[in-house]
């Protein structure tokens, strides 16, 4: 487990026309400038109507808009961009497994609520906000901005329509799975759900079967795609597990992977 500090991030309820809109723009090959004033215009009568606060609500969603499509992370720079690939050949209908896959990568945090919220479908069918909640306080912290970013979190699962309201008020089900049979799109979110996570390495079945995936039903995904991935390896232990491995571990600025393993040649931070 990563001794780095779990930053949080997503502050706000993203939508997914705003996320189609921001990536419309990139693919015409508009600049982050020329994107982010697009998204002021569309978004002025939607977020701080009336104004033009710097740290207001609308610029910490066009934050959030560009950091998951436009000034993504480096670490993530490969996925995106074969995301953008990907992007090209669906239909906009088809995005969602693309936009949950670079907000889970920008956004770890992301995966933190979806692993929790699948998790609990998974034991009790059903899953509160408050559960939702104190579980990820119990992963990060008994703070009022973890609670906050949670509900903002569970707000856009709903707006998305992978949850459904339940009688229960606060209460939510999860909404029939998206199958997807594109093999390049499971393998790309595959890979998309180990970048966030705290790991450099899961076994293979565990991550196909991930709660954090809870909204997709992967058919036709397999180990050797992932290899083809070009940023994974994929080891067999055993007969049966194989275990998948990030070819180059994301580092915490000592030389360490973020499972704690030092890494050859790797620059280490002052001692």
């Amino acid at each position: 487990m990563s001794e780095r500090p779990r930053m949080i991030g997503y502050n706000r309820t993203v939508k997914l026309p705003w996320l189609d809109e921001t990536v419309d723009l990139y693919l015409a090959g508009q600049s982050e400038a020329e994107i982010g004033e697009v998204l002021r215009e569309r978004l002025q009568d939607q977020l701080s109507v009336g104004s033009n606060a710097e740290r207001g609500s609308r610029e910490k969603t066009i934050t959030i808009l560009l950091k998951t499509w436009v000034r993504v992370p480096a670490r993530v720079g490969g996925l995106r961009d074969e995301g953008i690939g990907l992007l090209r050949r669906v239909r906009r209908s088809e995005r969602l497994p693309l936009h949950w896959g670079m907000t889970m990568a920008a956004y770890p945090f992301w995966r933190v609520v979806a692993d929790v919220t699948g998790r609990l479908f998974r034991l009790q069918g059903t899953a509160s906000a408050q559960q939702v909640q104190r579980r990820v306080r119990e992963l990060h912290g008994e703070r009022e901005a973890v609670s906050r970013s949670a509900r903002y979190v569970l707000r856009a699962f709903a707006d998305w329509g992978v949850i459904a309201d339940t009688e229960a008020k606060g209460t939510y089900v999860p909404a029939p799975a998206t199958r997807i049979d594109d093999p390049s799109i499971g393998t790309w979110l595959l890979e998309a759900a180990l970048f966030a996570s705290e790991a450099d390495s899961t076994d293979f079945k565990g991550l196909v079967h991930s709660p954090a995936l809870f909204p997709f039903h992967l058919a036709r995904v397999s180990s050797e795609s992932l290899r083809r991935s070009g940023r994974l390896d994929v080891v067999r232990h055993g007969m049966e597990e194989e275990m998948v491995l990030l070819r180059h571990p994301i580092l915490d600025g000592t030389g360490l992977s973020r499972t704690g393993r030092a890494l050859k040649g790797a620059p280490r931070g002052p001692r």
